[in-house]
């Protein structure tokens, strides 16, 4: 989907459409109110000199997205609000609301699989649909479907979505990227060389930071030339797996189907503060935000019917250094009094004598809830009241 946080927000309120827009503000009590008073519909006339300027804003937010007018600018996906307001001062800001997100993700890839069955959810505003069998899905490499989908997503959403057809997941993942917004492209197997091998590396997903600078480090800069290294080369320094993934991924190799159906492997809440807080001086405050992470990881697990029994907290402090720590339990759990016992219980393997800026709760080892075996589900007498002692001492001496 197309800028999908920002265009959601965007039917909310056309009269900023063109304009720059980032996504990661809080929601603004007049419009509430008035959205209370006289209807959605009447957000559409608030003037749009009335709306908040990145200029303006103060604290630690990140940008969930940004609209394609502002990316012109710099601005992107997971940048800091204060570093995005130097690059472009000017861009509206706008809230995230994640519930109408879900919303309109839930109905474009319901439009979808009207059309073609064979589909696998990539998150929110993603997804890979298999076309093989689709009747007319061969048309034109693929263009005709690709037009109906994004014809019967418009019609449904009032949203765009750019579309990229290839033999497979990694080529049909960065074609979707050519084309942006509203585009559809093509790749077939002889377009390597013209039109990926000259690509970034960073374009091939799953090369991230880290192995991109590396790469750079070594020359490497574009997918030809990645293509072009010895395989036992990439696999000396980069390792057996990735070094070997690495070269086949440059020669746009990927013999991944699309699954219909997967299983989470985590879940986790996490929240920047608007200022750093020390686990002393700070220990009401960040308890509050504690209890309130571990209260809605565990609503999360409720919601999608999932019991974890891994329970791991992430730390980052004010140089911006990570820790995690997390804690595997043998019975299963949902439940947020107990996530924030466990988690208390990492908290005491962290030093924390420096100021935070990031909290974070992870569940993991999931399940679905009611399917884990009896042994998974109760633990052995003995276990549980040494585990029982264990949080009891834990709650009656928390760090924060």
């Amino acid at each position: 989907m197309d800028a999908f946080f920002a265009s959601v927000e965007l039917l909310r309120y056309p009269q900023l459409k063109g304009l720059a827009v980032v996504i990661g503000g809080g929601r603004r009590k007049i419009d509430e109110e008035l959205r209370a008073a006289q209807g959605e519909r009447a957000l559409r006339f608030i003037p749009v000199e009335s709306f908040p300027l990145l200029k303006d804003y103060v604290g630690r937010g990140v940008i969930t997205t940004a609209t394609y007018a502002a990316r012109q600018f710099g601005v992107g996906s997971a940048m800091g609000m204060m570093k995005a307001a130097k690059l472009c001062p000017q861009a509206i800001v706008l809230p995230v609301d994640f519930e109408e997100v879900r919303r309109y993700s839930r109905l474009f890839k319901s439009t979808i699989t009207e059309i073609a069955p064979l589909m696998q959810d990539r998150g929110v505003d993603e997804v890979y649909i298999d076309f093989t069998d689709v009747p007319g899905g061969q048309r034109e490499g693929g263009r005709v479907l690709a037009r109906l989908i994004q014809k019967a997503i418009l019609e449904k959403t009032g949203l765009t979505c750019s579309i990229g057809v290839a033999p497979n997941k990694l080529l049909a993942k960065m074609a979707s990227e050519f084309n942006k917004p509203n585009g559809i492209s093509i790749v077939y197997e002889d377009d390597l060389q013209g039109k990926i091998w000259p690509l970034h590396v960073r374009k091939i997903n799953g090369i991230g930071p880290k192995a991109g600078e590396k790469l750079a480090k070594l020359h490497i800069h574009t997918i030809g030339e990645l293509a072009a290294q010895n395989p036992e080369w990439l696999v000396d320094n980069f390792g057996k797996a990735t070094g070997a993934w690495m070269h086949e991924a440059a020669w746009g190799r990927d013999d991944r189907p699309v699954v219909t159906e997967s299983e989470p492997v985590s879940m986790s809440r996490e929240t920047t503060f608007d200022r750093d807080l020390h686990a002393v001086r700070d220990k009401a405050v960040l308890g509050a935000i504690f209890t309130d992470l571990c209260s809605k990881l565990g609503e999360d697990l409720q919601r999608k019917g999932y019991v974890a029994k891994t329970i791991g907290i992430k730390l980052r402090y004010d140089d911006f250094r990570i820790a995690t720590r997390d804690q595997t339990t043998e019975s299963y759990t949902a439940d947020g009094s107990t996530i924030r016992k466990l988690a208390g219980q990492c908290l005491k393997r962290v030093p924390l004598d420096r100021k935070l800026r990031l909290l974070g709760v992870r569940a993991a080892t999931l399940a679905k809830a009611g399917e884990q075996t009896t042994s998974e589900k109760k633990m052995p007498t003995a276990s549980v009241k040494r585990a029982q002692a264990a949080t009891e001492s834990i709650a009656g001496d928390q760090l924060f």
